[in-house]
């Protein structure tokens, strides 16, 4: 494999520049991401099943060190140091936080008898090796009931690992926001195969940890490696004001819908006068667009959500904890992060919008805009994690979609194409390589990394091309203060100069959320593998019977769209029984029609009309080209 180069010079005078602009550094924030530490497990190492690695944090023992390498920017540098603390923490007496076992921070709350759980992490290895801490240090306590703060995967993924399948099917109360199943449906499994290959980029997984490699995510250090489900929610909330108690502990809740996620809420326990601000503030700007694909959030009711936290909740705040970093403790300090918080997004916002209506586009905006020095001086403002240049694009696309107005960009070429025709019109491959090594030299990273795409998509073979685009690349990422900025960058450098060899089967990602999706939403994640093109006129019409769950659906294809609709059967439906697990191994090839029905798995009419309507569904590769063509 081909090694990481250097840092440039041009990069190392960058990072000194960035360096002299930085906020003063008082160390509170290391005081506050410390304080209340009670222990954790050696190495912070989780294993697996067969001694998988799950979670290691002795990778990152390289940023032990205040000496910031010339390949990491200075200020991602210092996130990164605050974000490798990790263990067992007090937030306040009977609140109690496993931070950095995974990207996210999993919460206990101690009730008469037992525990609610916030947040149990992305995989189940993880949650079950923090709650195994807490238990070390805090005694036996059964879990009561489970909280979700919202409906991305590192918030739920990790369920299985504090609750036991004969807990959740006594219906152990999983509480979440109203919308929760439908939006995590939406990221996770509609759209789960293009996001999750994305997200190996921005959360630098593949990457070597390393001063030349992933460092940090900057929400986080990066996502854990265990085992991914999805177990739906018994109760949802859908008004804020709804108030719960779960074992003698009162629970106040805020929704804030389309805020960092479409389904999320915050909530306050009187009883300890903790506030938790779910994935809402941060200490860091946060993404209004996430670069592993998502729908643009709303910066405007991001930032309503917020100011409506800070009059519900600050006075009475004793501290202010979320579902990434470290707390903030007393009245004051919560209602000062909040109102700045709250700034944040909505300067973000206004700004971005009145440019628009200058009649800048995205892209101009992004280089256009800048924090006012009241939030640039703040370190829980910087762009770690988001960005100001793609936040500022994102609201652009919220507002006025993805074409900035100009005919030129309304139907543009595709990738091969329009790189076929640049190489061309410089004059050929050698020409644009010696033009893009130029720039180069002069430390123009972003102009050659544009230039030199055109020839990778041209001419993906060309190793000349892809060698000196990774160059760029690289360089761009040791001089990112974002930490998904610089797992882009890097992960495409490493691509770039290692092809990944093709395939003759699709290489699927994990099925683990699929697998346990009630019967509806599974039936509506096959609507988006049915592949059109090969059905074509074709009809279908199945009368699907769940043998485990006893539902019963009426499946139809027509037009080369599937539908389906619970109790409602078409005249001469295919008779089609079996459970929802052997119906997921067919869709992912682990068993075959055949084999259900000699296993007495799958009781079915007419096998060849369900088999053809399998054989019409779509495997997702995981490991599609994001770099190249």
């Amino acid at each position: 494999m081909a090694e990481p180069k250097d840092a440039a010079e041009a990069t190392i005078r960058a990072n000194a520049a960035l360096k002299a602009r930085l906020p003063a550094d008082d160390g509170s924030d290391f005081e506050l991401a410390r304080r209340g530490f009670i222990a954790t497990i050696p190495n912070g190492r989780i294993l697996g099943e067969g001694g998988r690695v799950c979670w290691d944090m002795s990778s990152f023992a390289f940023e032990d060190t205040e000496d910031c390498p010339p390949t990491v920017n200075p200020s991602l540098w210092r996130q990164a140091r605050l974000n490798s603390l990790h263990g067992l923490y007090e937030v306040t007496p009977g609140v109690y936080q496993v931070r950095n076992f995974d990207i996210s921070n999993i919460t206990f709350i101690e009730t008469d008898e037992g525990l609610i759980v916030i947040d149990p992490l992305t995989s189940a290895e993880c949650a079950a090796a923090a709650i195994a801490l807490y238990r070390q240090h805090r005694g036996e306590r059964p879990v009561k009931a489970v909280i979700y703060t919202h409906s991305h995967v590192d918030h739920y993924g990790g369920v299985r690992g504090v609750l036991s399948d004969a807990d959740i099917a006594a219906g152990m109360r999983i509480i979440a926001p109203e919308g929760f199943l439908k939006e995590a449906v939406s990221e996770n499994v509609l759209a789960g195969n293009a996001m999750g290959r994305r997200a190996t980029y921005m959360y630098g997984s593949i990457l070597p940890r390393g001063p030349k490699g992933h460092v940090d995510s900057g929400l986080g250090k990066t996502v854990s490696l265990g085992s991914v489900s999805l177990v739906p929610p018994t109760e949802s909330v859908s008004e804020s004001g709804t108030r719960l108690t779960i074992d003698g502990v009162e629970i106040e809740f805020q929704v804030t819908p389309g805020t960092e996620a479409p389904a999320e809420m915050n909530f306050f326990f009187p009883k300890y006068g903790a506030l938790c601000m779910a994935e809402n503030c941060t200490c860091h700007l946060h993404n209004l667009y996430t670069p592993r694909g998502a729908q643009v959030r709303d910066a405007k009711a991001w930032s309503f959500y917020i100011d409506e936290a800070k009059a519900l909740f600050a006075p009475r705040a004793k501290v202010l904890f979320a579902s990434h970093h470290w707390p903030r403790w007393g009245p004051d300090a919560a209602a000062d992060f909040l109102t700045k918080q709250r700034d944040l997004y909505k300067y973000v916002h206004d700004q971005s919008l009145r440019l628009a209506n200058h009649g800048l586009n995205a892209t101009e905006i992004a280089e256009e805009l800048a924090l006012p020095p009241t939030l640039a001086s703040e370190w829980h403002a910087r762009d770690y994690y988001g960005t100001l240049n793609h936040n500022a694009k994102a609201v652009y696309q919220r507002y006025l979609g993805w074409f900035d107005g100009n005919p030129a960009n309304l139907h543009t070429l595709p990738p091969v194409e329009a790189g076929k025709r640049y190489v061309e019109a410089i004059g050929g491959a050698d020409a644009l390589l010696a033009k893009a090594r130029l720039a180069y030299d002069a430390g123009e990273y972003r102009w050659v990394a544009e230039l030199v795409n055109h020839l990778v998509f041209a001419d993906p073979a060309n190793m000349d091309a892809r060698n000196l685009q990774a160059d760029a690349l690289e360089q761009m990422g040791y001089q990112a203060e974002s930490g998904p900025w610089r797992a882009f960058y890097l992960t495409g450098a490493m691509e770039l100069r290692n092809p990944r060899p093709p395939m003759v089967a699709p290489r699927q990602g994990a099925a683990g959320q699929i697998r346990d999706l009630p019967a509806d939403e599974l039936l509506d994640s096959l609507s988006v593998r049915l592949n059109g093109d090969r059905c074509g006129a074709r009809t279908f019409a199945i009368d699907l019977t769940f043998s485990d769950t006893g539902e019963r659906f009426g499946v139809t294809v027509e037009n080369a769209v599937l539908h389906h609709r619970a109790g409602v059967v078409a005249d001469g439906a295919t008779p089609v029984i079996l459970t929802r697990a052997v119906l997921v191994q067919l869709v992912l090839r682990e068993t075959t029609l055949d084999a259900a029905v000699q296993a007495g798995t799958a009781r079915i009419t007419d096998a060849v009309e369900f088999g053809d309507f399998i054989g019409l569904l779509d495997q997702f590769d995981f490991w599609f080209e994001i770099i190249a063509p």
